[in-house]
């Protein structure tokens, strides 16, 4: 039997993805996707669409991808399989739900305020739902000050620290591993190498989260190069952690393609084994 195609980090419209919910399931298995995860940022509110939608074939692995920061760098903590209802994990997921739209805004007043063109109301048109960063970029390229949304992620415009940027809360990393595993989930850091983000932190960091429960490192991504790759790879061995690939798939406002980069079937089955409170769930 052919190994299963597993992609284990995407964001939809519940976030600041560009494909909704139902259609990216739906998507997935077209593409030839055996497992999903949904992980959009700071919530679980895709779930229930994907689900109901979930093509035969394919499973879903609903997750979320969790704002954390360690010695002033953000980081993304990313959650599968946890209780959505346990009370202090769900507090804390809205408490940066609210700091993600309320930035969104910040920014787009800065940028209204310097005569951009970018306005808030418009901001809201474009996401269509949940409000984000991505949007703003959004707005900042339909004004034709950018060329993509990706050259928007600069310092003259709301890259980190740059001039239309706004801080967010986020979670002390090692805090927000023992939410998730206090709501039954798995966490594993997403791309910690992926330095044309910003700065990212370090082994001894890692070594840190390791031991306050992380279960492993999105090792293939996008954003890593083979020498990331390679360090990640030495690393997750020491720590004993497992080493998971995925697209982080954004939809259009990234061009990284459905399973572009896929977790193993034996690392699959790790994490499937570390989950106490949920289980992927089954389309047919």
């Amino acid at each position: 039997m052919p190994a299963r195609v597993i992609d284990l980090h995407t964001h939809s419209t519940a976030s600041d993805g560009t494909t909704p919910p139902d259609v990216l399931v739906r998507e997935a298995r077209e593409q030839g996707l055996d497992v999903l995860a949904l992980t959009d940022h700071d919530t679980a509110g895709g779930w229930a669409a994907a689900e109901q939608a979930l093509p035969d074939g394919l499973a879903l692995v609903r997750g979320a991808e969790v704002s954390c920061v360690r010695d002033g760098i953000s980081l993304h903590l990313l959650a599968y399989l946890f209780d959505p209802d346990e009370p202090a994990l769900a507090e804390a997921l809205r408490a940066l739900r609210e700091s993600r739209v309320g930035r969104a805004e910040q920014m787009a007043r800065l940028l209204e305020a310097d005569g951009t063109g970018v306005t808030w109301a418009r901001v809201q048109e474009l996401a269509g739902g949940t409000v984000g960063r991505p949007h703003v970029a959004q707005a900042i390229v339909e004004q034709g000050h950018v060329v993509d949304v990706s050259a928007a992620f600069t310092p003259d415009w709301i890259g980190t620290g740059g001039r239309y940027d706004v801080s967010k809360l986020e979670l002390d990393v090692l805090a927000g591993i023992r939410l998730v595993v206090g709501a039954g989930g798995v966490p594993v850091f997403a791309h910690p190498c992926a330095t044309a983000r910003g700065r990212t932190v370090s082994d001894d960091v890692i070594a840190e989260m390791a031991a306050a429960g992380l279960v492993g490192l999105e090792v293939d991504h996008v954003d890593h190069d083979e020498a990331a790759r390679a360090h990640l790879t030495g690393l997750a061995g020491e720590l004993g952690l497992l080493r998971t690939g995925s697209s982080d798939f954004h939809g259009a406002n990234k061009t990284v393609r459905l399973g572009e980069h896929t977790t193993s079937e034996a690392a699959y089955e790790q994490l499937l084994a570390a989950a106490l409170a949920g289980t992927p769930v089954l389309g047919g």
